[in-house]
């Protein structure tokens, strides 16, 4: 298959009033007679929703959540970048567009990327009138701090609760579509599978996860708003019932996948603290503003923080790289981080995490102004460990965060199956091999409020037939018997073992050979490993409870499944990578000062991977530098 990304003609700046011109329409009249189905209720799935149904199409969103509202774009709690250049301190859209396919370390396409950064600016605007309590300054302007790999002020934020202060936005555009029965609500529903029939998109098989049926559900065009799949390590900052398993559905299917082992590591979450847990906390990046993150110089030093001298702190960002310091990107941050802690400089009773510190900034700032920018993550904080950090420093530590990685998509975020979109952090799009932080409600709520319901309109004009499949459709019931029995594979099995003790090994694998850095010895091992547990698996697990009941269980299995054959590709990926990017650090491939060694020659393209039986076949999406030139990616 030959990837057609189908970038629009003209100039960068150009592309997408060029595309818009172009495009086809649908009237009022016959919108009302197309049906979309859009899987996920975040905010692409929720922001797409509500917009479809505004135009006037027919629309269907599940959630497996008992509300859209408990979506985890709520978790996004630091900002959202718009370059509005309100303090004037240089922003630009073509300002923005540098620093994210700079921050993506030149693994992303020019025209994605620059749209991203064109489109910011409206999307604020969009959600104030939606309400949305941005903060502001005295004078009434909207306020704006840094995140990490810029060097302006270009993210909006509501104190430390953005995502949760657009999710409500976006909810209540949803509730109102609810309300005059233009989107049909369908929550406690889990997608298991896609239908492609005559290689269209179809519709869907999802599980009612109250009572455990199996149902049947046709559309025009299916879009899927999923998010992120990094609880394949198990241990991440993601919400337990997070999962990539619509995603790998329609994988199976055909959708092909790009960087899947593009998985951004965060380097400010709550450290571990036992094998128990199930998840780790995300600290926003946004207290890297102002707190300053050191180590003891001393190995192994057991002292408490407050009794450690200035002159025997090493706060490392800042002396390895001035120019940014403590913002520093992601990816940076965190691999600088599991030096120190790997150097026996570690703090904690497991000594696995770093100060993160406010000293310096209450003394300078004072706390009260401290805690107007951060008091509900300081109290969040307080909750979750027992510590005030008014008086001590946090600690944190590296997590498994975000999914750069995702189904491949267009330019017009469709994948290789013809009317299945894929919108939000479930697609491969904008952010390369590294998100820069504060970019992902930015691409989420733009895939779904403005891409989306502009691009989707070429391929349902031509799908106004008198005749489209329904749900008594042969290929329905294949599908349908398939998961069935999938199921009943997995309650048959009576084994020893729980899912979740199985989803541990799985993640301390994956955690070990392919999270921070990843070597061919480690990789190879690792598919051998994952190999070896999915044959465990499939042969010892215990899934109690039956399938027509709600069976928490049968749910984690069901994902486990997809876990470890994604584990799988994300492995494989990563092995025929050689060389470092972003996110994808190969100790082999690195400079003397340990820093990531990028090889455009031979690898500047996107790894697309077409799922075959027991197998996966690499397509290259080639990547053409018009108008910035990849240049070595230094923050020092």
């Amino acid at each position: 298959m030959t990837l057609d990304s189908k970038i629009p003609e003209g100039r960068l700046e150009d592309k997408w009033k060029n595309y818009q011109a172009k495009s086809h329409l649908i009237n009022p009249a016959n919108r009302k007679k197309l049906n979309i189905m859009v899987v996920g209720s975040g905010l692409s799935g929720a922001g797409a929703a509500a917009t479809l149904a505004e135009l006037g199409y027919q629309v269907q969103c599940f959630c497996y959540q008992d509300s859209a509202r408990r979506a985890h774009s709520v978790a996004a709690q630091g900002g959202i970048n718009a370059a509005k250049n309100y303090q004037h301190d240089g922003d630009s859209v073509w300002r923005m567009f540098h620093d994210t396919l700079k921050g993506g370390d030149f693994r992303s396409r020019e025209a994605n990327t620059y749209r991203l950064a064109e489109l910011s600016a409206p999307l604020i605007d969009h959600f104030v009138q939606q309400g949305v309590p941005f903060a502001r300054e005295y004078g009434g302007v909207l306020a704006n701090r840094s995140f990490g790999g810029v060097q302006v002020q270009r993210t909006f934020y509501a104190r430390g609760q953005t995502g949760q202060q657009l999710v409500l936005a976006a909810y209540s555009q949803l509730s109102k579509m609810i309300r005059a029965k233009k989107v049909d609500m369908l929550p406690r529903h889990e997608v298991l599978d896609l239908v492609v029939i005559n290689g269209k998109a179809k519709g869907v098989i999802a599980r009612d996860l109250e009572t455990g049926a199996i149902k049947r559900f046709a559309a025009d065009a299916v879009v899927l708003a999923t998010g992120g799949y990094s609880r394949v390590f198990r241990l991440s900052t993601l919400a337990i019932g997070c999962n990539g398993s619509a995603i790998w559905k329609a994988h199976k299917r055909g959708a092909f996948f790009a960087a899947p082992s593009f998985t951004q590591i965060h380097p400010t979450a709550l450290p571990q603290t036992s094998n128990a847990q199930s998840k780790l906390t995300l600290m926003s990046e946004s207290l890297r503003n102002d707190g300053r993150i050191w180590v003891p110089k001393n190995k192994d030093d057991s002292r408490k923080p407050q009794d450690i001298p200035e002159e025997e702190r090493d706060y490392y960002l800042e002396r390895r790289y001035p120019s940014f310091g403590n913002l520093a990107p992601r990816d940076i941050a965190s691999r600088a981080a599991k030096e120190r802690i790997d150097a026996g400089h570690g703090v904690g009773p497991l000594k696995n995490a770093v100060y993160l510190d406010f000293k310096h900034a209450i003394a300078k700032m004072g706390k009260d102004t401290i805690t107007d920018k951060y008091g509900n993550l300081f109290t969040m904080y307080e909750k979750i460990t027992g510590i005030n950090a008014y008086h001590e420093p946090m600690k944190i530590s590296p997590a498994a965060h975000f999914s750069m990685g995702g189904l491949w998509v267009d330019y017009e975020l469709m994948t290789t199956i013809p009317g299945l979109y894929a919108i939000g952090e479930c697609n491969y799009s904008d952010h390369g091999a590294n998100r820069l932080g504060a970019n992902s409600l930015l691409q989420t709520s733009i895939d779904g409020y403005f891409i989306l319901p502009n691009t989707i309109t070429n391929y349902l004009e031509g799908e106004l037939y008198p005749e489209r499949p329904s749900i008594e459709h042969p290929e329905f019931a294949k599908v349908e018997a398939s998961v069935k029995q999938q199921i009943q594979k997995l309650l048959d099995i009576n084994g020893s073992r729980t899912s979740d003790d199985f989803h541990r090994e799985l993640g301390n694998v994956m955690w070990q050979e392919c999270a921070m850095s990843r070597n061919k010895a480690g990789l190879e091992k690792a598919i051998t490993q994952i190999k070896q547990i999915k044959a465990a698996f499939w042969k010892d697990v215990k899934v109690t409870g039956s399938a027509n009941e709600m069976n928490p269980e049968l749910e984690k299995a069901l994902r486990l499944a997809d876990f470890m054959e994604l584990a799988m590709l994300m492995c494989t990926d990563a092995l025929q990578r050689n060389e470092s990017c972003g996110a994808h650090f190969r100790e082999e491939y690195q400079t003397e000062e340990g820093e990531a060694k990028r090889n455009d020659a031979d690898y500047a393209y996107v790894s697309v991977w077409e799922y075959q039986e027991a197998d996966f076949k690499l397509h290259k999406e080639i990547l053409e530098f018009e108008y910035i030139q990849p240049t070595v990616r230094s923050y020092k």
